[in-house]
C-alpha cells in the first residue's frame, strides 16, 4: 500500500502547517481562549479563506472534494497545533451528517454557508444515560401537522453554545435503545422551546447543555428518513472517530518533541538529564508508542470509506490504540518534565488533556477493545484460517 502524500495534499501539509506555526503558539491560544466564544473568530475566517472549512465538501457545493487523506492531513496538524476552534463540531460531526444524509437542496444551502464560515453548527447526539451508545435516544420527536415537535435534553453538544443550528438526534418510534425509530432533526438555535447552558471542558475548548421543549421543526428540515437515520449517525461516528485519531497523533508529536527537547537542555546533578540511560529509554518508549498510534491511524483512514465491517474493526482498533497510547504518552511526558509538567503556565499538560478526552469522544480504549472483540478482532476468524491453511500448504 502507498502511503505517500500526492503533491497537492503535501501542499496542504504545509499550508496548514505554516499557519499553526505563525498563529497559534501557545501565548496566541491563551488569548483566544479568553475571547468571547472561546476560540477565534479571526482563525475561523483564517481557514474559511484557505478553503479548510470546505475540505471534506463536494466541489459541486463550493467545497474542496478532499477526501480521509486531506482530513488526516488536517486534523493531526490541528492536534499539533492544539486548535480551539469549532472545526471538529461544524465541519467533521454536523458536516458528515450532511455529505451523508442531507437532501439536496439541504446541502445547496447549507455547505457552501459552512464553507464560507458564515455559520456554524453542532451535532446533538449524548444523552444522560446514552454513554457511547448512540442509538440510546430519549429525546423525542412527535409529529404535529406536517412538521415535528422536538422534546429532551441532550448534553455535552460540543461547540453548542457557539452554534447557529443543532442537528439533533430525536426518536419517532420505538424504545430508548433501539436502533429504529431513530431521526435527525435541524434546529435553528433562536427556535422558540430550545435553551442551551454552555460552559468550558477539561481541555479548553466549550460544549453545552441543550434542552428543547416543543420545538417546532418543519418538514424541510428533517435529514434523511425520518426514523432510519441511525446508519447514517453510526457512519459519521467512525469517519469522526478516525479524524480524532489523527488529531491526537498530532497532539502526541508535539509533546513528545517537547519533551524530547526538554530532556536536552535540562540539567541535575551537573548533567543534562538526557544523558541518562533510564530517561532515554523512557524517551524511546514514548516514540513508540507515538508511531504505533500514527500506524493505527493511517490504517483508520484508509479503512473509513471502505466496507462497514472492516470499517468498524479498524476504527475500534485504531481507537483503542489511540486510547492506550493518550495515557502512556501523556504520562511519561507529565512526569520527565518534573513539576514544571503539571502547571497551567506549561504546555504539555494542556496537550496530556486534550488527547484524554479524545480518548472518551465515541468510545474509549476498553469500549473500543471491546466492541473489536466482538466483531471477532482485527484479523477474522475466517482470514487467520486461510493464513493457517496458505502456511500448512507451503
Amino acid at each position: 500500500m502507498d502511503f505517500d502524500l500526492s503533491e497537492e495534499q503535501r501542499l496542504l501539509k504545509r499550508s496548514v502547517h505554516r499557519l499553526m506555526a505563525d498563529n497559534y503558539g501557545f501565548d496566541h491560544r491563551r488569548k483566544y481562549q479568553s475571547e468571547k466564544l472561546g476560540f477565534s473568530e479571526a482563525m475561523w475566517a483564517r481557514y474559511a479563506g484557505l478553503g479548510l472549512l470546505g475540505l471534506p465538501f463536494s466541489e459541486a457545493y463550493g467545497g474542496f472534494g478532499g477526501g480521509a487523506v486531506e482530513m488526516m492531513i488536517l486534523m493531526e496538524e490541528f492536534g499539533n497545533a492544539l486548535i480551539l476552534e469549532p472545526y471538529f463540531a461544524t465541519v467533521v460531526l454536523a458536516g458528515g451528517i450532511l455529505r451523508h444524509g442531507a437532501s439536496d437542496a439541504q446541502k445547496a444551502e447549507l455547505i457552501p454557508a459552512i464553507a464560507e464560515g458564515r455559520i456554524k453548527l453542532a451535532f446533538a447526539y449524548a444523552e444522560k444515560h446514552s454513554r457511547y451508545d448512540l442509538f440510546h435516544v430519549e429525546t423525542e420527536a412527535k409529529e404535529d401537522g406536517d412538521g415535528w415537535l422536538l422534546s429532551g435534553v441532550k448534553g455535552l453538544v460540543l461547540h453548542g453554545d457557539s452554534a447557529d443550528k443543532i442537528i439533533v438526534s430525536a426518536r419517532t418510534a420505538g424504545g430508548p435503545r433501539e436502533k429504529e425509530g431513530i431521526g435527525l432533526f435541524l434546529v435553528n438555535c433562536d427556535a422558540h422551546g430550545l435553551m442551551r447552558r454552555g460552559y468550558p471542558t477539561q481541555d479548553g475548548l466549550r460544549a453545552a447543555e441543550i434542552s428543547f421543549e416543543n420545538v417546532r421543526v418543519q418538514p424541510g428540515n428533517v435529514i434523511g428518513e425520518p426514523a432510519g437515520a441511525f446508519p447514517i449517525i453510526s457512519r459519521v461516528a467512525e469517519e469522526a472517530t478516525a479524524a480524532l485519531c489523527s488529531e491526537a497523533v498530532g497532539c502526541f508529536a508535539t509533546m513528545q518533541s517537547v519533551t524530547l527537547e526538554y530532556l536536552k537542555t535540562r540539567q541535575q546533578f551537573g548533567k543534562v538529564i538526557g544523558s541518562f540511560q533510564v530517561l532515554q529509554h523512557r524517551a524511546v518508549d514514548m516514540f513508540v508508542e507515538l508511531e504505533q498510534s500514527r500506524s493505527m491511524a493511517m490504517y483508520a483512514t484508509m479503512m473509513a470509506a471502505g466496507d462497514a465491517t472492516e470499517r468498524a474493526r479498524a476504527i475500534s482498533a485504531a481507537k483503542s490504540q489511540i486510547g492506550q497510547s493518550a495515557k502512556a504518552i501523556g504520562q511519561q511526558s507529565i512526569q520527565l518534565h518534573g513539576a514544571v509538567g503539571m502547571t497551567m503556565e506549561y504546555i504539555v499538560g494542556h496537550y496530556f488533556k486534550r488527547v484524554i478526552m479524545i480518548d472518551a469522544l465515541f468510545g474509549d480504549a476498553e469500549h473500543h477493545l471491546r466492541r473489536l472483540a466482538s466483531l471477532g478482532g482485527l484479523i477474522s476468524d475466517q482470514e487467520n484460517g486461510a493464513q493457517s491453511g496458505m502456511l500448512s500448504h507451503e
